[in-house]
């Protein structure tokens, strides 16, 4: 941290990334609605604008990086606000999933003649329980158990078994979404099928989509713990991760039950 400066918190300098970004966020929504109307062009806005945000999320993380790990600009208070953030962002998420499965479980609750007066509605199949969703269940916990296999090394300052631990972590990770692929895949409910099928495929879906995010994220903590980013005590990006693997992992049972279960009764 710099010499002149007298106070723990970080001033950013000024950057052009958050710009770029909703430059990339305005370009991808606009053309992802032009694309699925079919209008001409629409493809390539979507693919720009989808570029435009891996760019800056790349350039972005890159500058935090070394204004963390190599300027030293991430002091206690800096990392305990972080930490706040990033309770308050799994909190957010969890909210969300919520209101899915709330819009999930709204219609079966009171079936109505739209629906056949039944749950699932009538002529609808849904997914086998004891299928593909029941080896993925234990799965995720054991996954969060490596995690954090790889936190007490990383505070132990076992850099190498930090590393062999996070590839235990993702590797259960990949097979934990292959699974849910071959599911999807396979499966005798799709989304246009009623209001069952959206809001079934839609709570798990974006569980399924945190994992993929997940994964990506310990990835790069393993390169990153590679060559030996994070130490017993400056190692909150891996720590960031980690909350948000184990919200995964505390969150999974809740969809299969309602989904899976209940309401294929």
């Amino acid at each position: 941290m710099s010499v002149s400066q007298k106070h723990p918190s970080h001033s950013v300098d000024p950057s052009p990334w958050p710009l770029l970004g909703s430059l990339g966020a305005l370009a991808s929504t606009t053309g992802g609605v032009m694309y699925m109307h079919s209008f001409t062009g629409g493809g390539t806005l979507l693919c720009l604008g989808l570029g435009m945000i891996s760019y800056t999320m790349f350039v972005w993380w890159r500058d935090v990086i070394r204004e963390s790990t190599y300027e030293g600009h991430h002091t206690s208070v800096v990392q305990l606000g972080l930490r706040h953030g990033m309770i308050l962002s799994i909190v957010s998420e969890v909210m969300f999933l919520l209101a899915f499965l709330r819009a999930f479980f709204h219609p079966p609750s009171a079936p109505t003649v739209e629906i056949g007066a039944i749950r699932p509605p009538k002529g609808i199949s849904v997914s086998d329980p004891w299928g593909i969703p029941s080896p993925n269940t234990p799965i995720s916990p054991s996954s969060g158990a490596a995690v954090t296999r790889a936190h007490h090394a990383i505070l132990a300052g076992l850099e190498q078994q930090a590393v062999y631990a996070l590839i235990a972590t993702v590797s259960p990770a990949l097979v934990f979404t292959g699974f849910q692929g071959i599911e999807y895949i396979e499966a005798p409910l799709t989304i246009p099928d009623g209001i069952h099928g959206p809001t079934s495929h839609l709570a798990t879906g974006f569980h399924g989509f945190h994992v993929i995010i997940g994964t990506i994220s310990l990835i790069i903590r393993g390169i990153r713990q590679y060559p030996g980013h994070f130490t017993p005590k400056h190692h909150f990006g891996f720590e960031a991760a980690a909350f948000h693997w184990h919200s995964v992992d505390v969150v999974w049972p809740f969809p299969p039950v309602p989904i899976y279960w209940w309401g294929g009764d």
